[in-house]
């Protein structure tokens, strides 16, 4: 009887899950659908799951226009993977100092580390910093250094798995045989954190991807534009839709014919692509990280 019942209760929540991941998926079928729809019949009538007119001018657009979108994906893929791999580094090894006992003011570093959660310096005080000091503005460190650098959440996660799944005895193993701490961080400590630093990683690449504030604060002068991401051409035509006609010598298509409506549709299904791709590679590692990291120490 009990076996009948756990087998109901199993059968209950793969059909909850089920449907909770269909209702997960509907907006990104949408999405997509709304990127083949014919723009005048969008325009008129809005998104449906099911336009009476398809059309597929938006991509077409985006072909023509792979001059520009084109380079903003390649400073998009640059700017992921060089901030994402610094990112890591400093993060984890920030984490390995805090995971250290008897590391020197180690509770005044990790008070300063909590700090940063809950207070900041706010914008102005955050760009003068960049700007007047590190002189990042109109540069590709703009889009890498500012606000995504160092996150105090993915910190406290990798130092809790640190201190909760890599055995002590291995690391003082190491101390004995003579290895110093770098030695042991790149040798012991990582090769052991391959989930946490997926998962840190994975969500690192997933911000970087999708930044465009940076730019908006920090690429102002026109050479800055060598500098945009996907996102701020997606944003530049959000902000406003006058971008295409504008831009219809380029195109090629006369201004009846932009898929004005349809086209930002076309560009955010370009542009989540790659992480939809990536992210079933990662999900093991994400979900045994957060489990394993969130753990209290």
């Amino acid at each position: 009887m009990k076996h009948t019942d756990n087998k109901t209760w199993k059968v209950v929540a793969e059909i909850v899950m089920a449907l909770l991941s269909i209702l997960a998926l509907l907006p990104f079928l949408l999405l997509f659908i709304s990127s083949i729809t014919d723009n005048t019949w969008a325009t008129a009538n809005g998104f449906s799951f099911f336009p009476k007119k398809l059309s597929i001018l938006a991509y077409q657009y985006i072909i023509n226009q792979w001059t520009t979108i084109g380079h903003a994906y390649l400073m998009t893929i640059i700017t992921t993977v060089v901030g994402t791999i610094i990112s890591v580094l400093i993060t984890t090894g920030f984490a390995y100092a805090l995971a250290t006992k008897g590391l020197p003011f180690r509770g005044l570093l990790n008070f300063l580390c909590i700090f940063t959660m809950l207070f900041s310096g706010g914008i102005v005080a955050s760009y003068y910093c960049w700007v007047s000091l590190f002189h990042v503005r109109d540069t590709l460190w703009a889009m890498i250094f500012p606000n995504l650098m160092m996150n105090a959440f993915n910190v406290i996660l990798v130092k809790n798995y640190f201190m909760n799944s890599v055995p002590p005895s291995l690391i003082e193993a190491a101390r004995i045989d003579g290895a110093n701490e770098f030695k042991i961080y790149r040798s012991v400590v990582l090769p052991l954190s391959v989930p946490i630093v997926a998962t840190i990683g994975l969500m690192t690449a997933i911000a970087y991807w999708n930044d465009w504030t940076n730019g908006l604060y920090y690429l102002t002068a026109r050479n800055g534009r060598n500098y945009y991401t996907i996102q701020m051409v997606l944003n530049s035509i959000n902000d406003s839709i006058q971008f295409l006609n504008q831009n219809s010598d380029i195109s090629g298509l006369s201004g009846a014919q932009l898929p004005t409506t349809t086209v930002r549709m076309a560009i955010a299904v370009v542009g989540i692509l790659p992480i939809i791709l990536a992210y079933p590679f990662f999900q093991k590692y994400f979900v045994k990280g957060i489990t394993l990291g969130g753990v209290k120490e």
